[in-house]
């Protein structure tokens, strides 16, 4: 199945992303988390169940039809602009890692774009694992030069799965990124793996679009990365 491309929306995603980053500098004195032990429970990384009592360095926007907020024990991505992808970076600078989260989709079109962001360096340069309410999946790369993502999975297509359970069910999603290798797991099946040399370290975070008008909304809950 294919879809539409983050393609002039991208650029408008990358300008909103720039002013946002210029505020935050002028705004805030460090991304560091307030209280950093508890940001790495059990070891990981970096962890946080959204629970509102700690802050781990979220970079959190709002506006031009986006609106990403931690409350309720979830982190949630609003999304009113078709294409626009909307994505939330947890400050952290990482190579080799497993990212996991529980996602849900609870409002909004099923032709839609939800998942991990690994290896982040600019709005240009990222790679990007995504599901979609109506059970696709993909893994995209953005890169400077490139007008629009480039999926690396299913010949540059949304592939269908049935391990993605659809519409308001929550899923679990694993993101792999370990040397050049990418894989991708939904609720604990593996789905894809593709091998992509050009990005090597970066930060994570979050992501979300629609591709159809309307507001949809995605709840994110517990995101951890570990080393492999």
């Amino acid at each position: 199945m294919t879809r539409p491309s983050f393609v002039t929306v991208h650029k408008l995603a990358v300008l909103v992303q720039l002013c946002f980053v210029v505020a935050l500098v002028s705004a805030c004195s460090s991304l560091e988390p307030e209280e950093p032990e508890l940001c790495n429970e059990g070891g990981a990384l970096f962890s946080d169940g959204f629970e509102g009592t700690t802050d781990c360095g979220w970079q959190l926007y709002t506006g031009r039809g986006v609106s990403e907020i931690i409350e309720d024990g979830v982190l949630r991505i609003e999304t009113s602009q078709p294409g626009l992808i909307g994505w939330t970076l947890a400050g952290q600078e990482v190579d080799d890692v497993v990212i996991t989260t529980r996602a849900s989709q609870v409002q909004g079109p099923d032709d839609n774009a939800y998942g991990i962001i690994c290896r982040y360096q600019n709005p240009d340069n990222y790679y990007v694992f995504l599901i979609s309410g109506d059970g696709h999946y993909a893994i995209g790369k953005f890169q400077s030069g490139r007008d629009e993502i480039e999926y690396l999975t299913g010949d540059g297509m949304y592939t269908p799965s049935e391990a993605i359970n659809p519409g308001q069910a929550a899923n679990d999603l694993e993101a792999r990124c370990i040397g050049n290798q990418l894989s991708f797991l939904i609720n604990g099946l593996q789905v894809d793996s593709v091998s992509d040399p050009t990005f090597v370290i970066g930060d994570i975070g979050l992501a979300a679009s629609t591709f159809q008008p309307g507001t949809a909304v995605i709840e994110f809950d517990h995101f951890q990365a570990i080393t492999p």
